[in-house]
This record gives C-alpha cells, sequence and structure tokens, in this order.
C-alpha cells in the first residue's frame, strides 16, 4: 500500500497522540489513539470516476471517493429513474445518468469504476470494465458464485488494471496494527480465532425502505435481473434484493466477507481449506429466502505464515442484545480484540515452572504430609529467583482510531494511490475471492447440511 503517501499508525505504546482534554485519564487505562495520515496530491492529477449502482452503497462510496483529492464524478448508472433525479440532486446537473452500464465503461473520459450493484452482476460488470480499460472498485462480495471467481481474476491479470474488492476492513487501522501485533510476535503462535455480527433492526436485516408509489416503468427490471431465473416485476426483490439468493449471498456474502477479510489482513492466511454451517431463518419470516442467522466454522491449515487455527464465526440477524461487531485472534501468549476501528492487546506471561493449587489439584486428595513433601521439592526444583509459578497478565493497550476517522476513505486512498502507479492494493482479485469463496461456501455447507472442502492455494473446491 501507499506508506509514501499516508501512515496508517504509529506504534501504540510509544508514539501515541492523547485525545485533548481526557489525556491523563487515557494514559491511566492504556488507552492509545492511533493516526492515519493522507497528503494531498496535486489537482491537476485527476481521476475521474463513474458510478455504476446509486443505491446505499453507491451513496457511500462515491461521497467517499470524492474526499479524495483529485477524483471527479462523471456519470451515474442505476436501474431506478428516482435514483437517477437524486444523483443530479446530490452531485450536480452536471453529470451524465444511464440506465445503461455499457454507456459508463464506453467513456473516454473515464478512468475508473465504482460497481455497487447486487451481487448477482459484479462479475460481469467488473470483467466488461476491466476489458473497456477501466479501473475497477467493486463492492464484497466479489462474485455471487464460486465458479464465478477465475475469470475476475484472469481478466485482472491479462489487463493489468487496478482492481480492488470494497471490503473496507482490508484498509482498517485496526486491522492493520493487529496485523503488527501479530507480525511482532505479541501474542505467540495463532491458536484460535473468532468473529461475529450482531444485528437488531430491521434495516440492518436488509429490510430497506421503498418508494412510497413504484411504477414498474420506471425500473428496468429485465436487465436487472441478468443472468437470474426469470419472473414477473417484484418491486421486493428490486428494493430488497439481499434477501434472496438470486441477487443476493445472504449474510455470508454481505458480513462473513468482511471478517474473513480482516482475519486474512491480519494474519496473512489464504483461506480454509474445510467449512462447515449452519443456518435458519429464525426471525425476518417476510418472504426471503436468504438466512438470517447462520454459524460456521472454518479451519485453517498451518502455512509459512501462521500456525494452523479454527475460525469461528457468526452472524445473527435476529439479536436481541442490541447488536456486536467483535473480532477476537488468540494466541500463545495473548489475544487480539478488534471492533469496527479500535483494537485492545492483551499479551501474557506463562510459568517457566510446573503450576499447582491446593484448591484445585490433584494435590486436595493428597494427605497433608505429602503435600508438605511435594512442596518442599517443588520449591527446591524452582526456586522463585529463576522461575516464575504464576500466569501474569500484561496490561491490556487499547487503541482508538483519531475522531471521525472512516476506514472507507482509507480504502479508497488505497484504491486511487495504486491508480496513480503509488503503492499497490491488498485486496486485489485474488485476494476478494479467498474472502469470497470461504464465505460462499458457508452458504453451500449450510444448503448441503455438509463440509465444504477448499484448496486456498489453488483457489478451488475439492
Amino acid at each position: 500500500m501507499a506508506t509514501n503517501r499516508r501512515n496508517f499508525i504509529k506504534k501504540a505504546a510509544t508514539a501515541t497522540t492523547l485525545l485533548a482534554g481526557i489525556g491523563t485519564r487515557m494514559e491511566a487505562e492504556n488507552i492509545h489513539i492511533a493516526e492515519s495520515f493522507f497528503k494531498p496530491v496535486a489537482a491537476i492529477d485527476k481521476i475521474r470516476i463513474g458510478l455504476i449502482g446509486a443505491g446505499i452503497i453507491g451513496h457511500f462510496d462515491t461521497n467517499t471517493a470524492l474526499k479524495v483529492p483529485g477524483v471527479e464524478l462523471v456519470a451515474v448508472c442505476d436501474l431506478y429513474d428516482d435514483r437517477l433525479v437524486r444523483a443530479k440532486e446530490v452531485w450536480g446537473n452536471q453529470i451524465a445518468t444511464t440506465r445503461d452500464y455499457r454507456e459508463i465503461i464506453q467513456r473516454k473520459d473515464i478512468d475508473a469504476v465504482l460497481i455497487c450493484v447486487p451481487d448477482h452482476w459484479h462479475d460481469r460488470i467488473s470483467i466488461d470494465a476491466m476489458n473497456a480499460g477501466k479501473h475497477v472498485y467493486c463492492e464484497k462480495p466479489m462474485v455471487h458464485r464460486i465458479e464465478e471467481g477465475a475469470a475476475v481474476i484472469a481478466t485482472q491479470k491479462k489487463t493489468g488494471k487496478v482492481f480492488q474488492v470494497g471490503s473496507q476492513r482490508a484498509s482498517a487501522i485496526s486491522v492493520l496494527k493487529a496485523r503488527e501485533f501479530i507480525q511482532q510476535g505479541l501474542i505467540g503462535e495463532i491458536n484460535y480465532a473468532e468473529a461475529c455480527v450482531d444485528r437488531s433492526d430491521a434495516l440492518g436485516a436488509w429490510q430497506y425502505s421503498m418508494p412510497a408509489e413504484i411504477v414498474p416503468s420506471a425500473i428496468d427490471w429485465d436487465r436487472f435481473l441478468g443472468d437470474a431465473p426469470k419472473r414477473s416485476f417484484d418491486a421486493m426483490r428490486f428494493f430488497r434484493w439481499r434477501n434472496y439468493k438470486d441477487y443476493g449471498t445472504g449474510v455470508a456474502g454481505d458480513l462473513f466477507v468482511h471478517l474473513i477479510t480482516a482475519l486474512h489482513t491480519a494474519t496473512g492466511a489464504l483461506g480454509p481449506n474445510r467449512i462447515f454451517a449452519i443456518g435458519d431463518i429464525n426471525y425476518w419470516k417476510d418472504g426471503r429466502d436468504a438466512q438470517d442467522l447462520v454459524t460456521a466454522l472454518l479451519d485453517y491449515p498451518k502455512t509459512d505464515k501462521h500456525s494452523s487455527f479454527p475460525f469461528f464465526t457468526r452472524v445473527n440477524l435476529a439479536d436481541g442484545s442490541g447488536g456486536l461487531l467483535q473480532t477476537r485472534i488468540v494466541g500463545t501468549e495473548g489475544m487480539i480484540e478488534i471492533g469496527w476501528n479500535d483494537i485492545t492487546l492483551k499479551t501474557l506471561k506463562r510459568p517457566n515452572a510446573p503450576m499447582y493449587s491446593l484448591g484445585y489439584d490433584s494435590l486436595l486428595s493428597f494427605s497433608e504430609a505429602e503435600q508438605k513433601k511435594f512442596l518442599k521439592k517443588h520449591a527446591e526444583m524452582y526456586p522463585t529467583d529463576k522461575y516464575t509459578k504464576d500466569v501474569k497478565y500484561e496490561e491490556p493497550i487499547k487503541t482508538l482510531p483519531p475522531d471521525g476517522y472512516d476506514d472507507r476513505f482509507d480504502h479508497m486512498v488505497v484504491f486511487f494511490n495504486a491508480i496513480r502507479g503509488e503503492g499497490k492494493v491488498l485486496e486485489d482479485a485474488a485476494f476478494g475471492f479467498r474472502a469470497a469463496a470461504p464465505s460462499l461456501a458457508c452458504n453451500m455447507s449450510a444448503a448441503r447440511k455438509t463440509t465444504i472442502n477448499w484448496d486456498p492455494v489453488g483457489m478451488k473446491l475439492v
């Protein structure tokens, strides 16, 4: 990534910036602020972009992209006419609008496109855009089906275009800080990891707002269907497409992919070799066929970068506790806890002498005379000036993002810097597929009620 333009983080223990007014309290609690810097580019160094898909994420991504100096929006594509009206309201009457994405990628005045469409269109538009000479920022998951991944990877290699998947966890300062801690050996060898996303509200469960009045002619329904099964117009499927497997990838493609992206970024893992998942529709019985609760166990094999470890992950859209997002990476010498943009390091020092306990050990069943013999021999063999007999937990270090931090912005900076030839993206097509495929395999496993075997190096089902 473009480290000459920006510095994601500073060492939490030595080079920290404390929030004004609460520095004393934060020091006492061993809390630090990570810093993320961006060096502006010359205004003449413009990158002109087109947006394909002006829904929720399309607005998020475009508004973030336009905060990067030198980025200019030229045209917007969407299949719903009112979104094109809204595009001009938000970004100006000077932008061109169309229902046909091919008009966007054929324009000579566009350098890159943001692809923010339903999942079943990701591969086709990405491939067409790169073949048309455009750099591509494609929202996650990279593909709708596992068999689509190889063609996207091949097209990126053939065209040499910059391609980045839009899971911003790959650029989040919390995840990059976790990678730094792991590379420094601060938690020892990884032996377990877990992550979850829980949501309680209807919007989090994809019951998105729909227009008060829906006119079918204002929506290009046939183009929306694409390679999905043909059916008559259904506004619910158009506006709440994530609820349906024909167009979306459920909680796995929407949210597992974020968790797996963070894990792979922090650990350097290429992916699991065995995947088992269970899922059901437990709460949102609204006609959807995508499950609202999925749990999965992914088995990561040993590599030259990490030991073997299991990864347990869960997404629960029926959560009644208020919601949670957390990743824990547990090692032999400590643990890392990652929130959305905060991170806590907890390290421990294990004893170098055998442990014992008079209250919860086999010593409890020994006679007093035998206990005394044991303690005397233990003290002679492991003197306290040379050996420790208790687990020592170091004071946790918590690193917070700077005020107003946005990992989506950092992810955009990486993308546009790569287009300018300064640094490379981490989350390219191969990385994106290695995060998407195990996520999609979770759906396969839950549907088939069996283990899915995956080759993380060759990126194929076994």
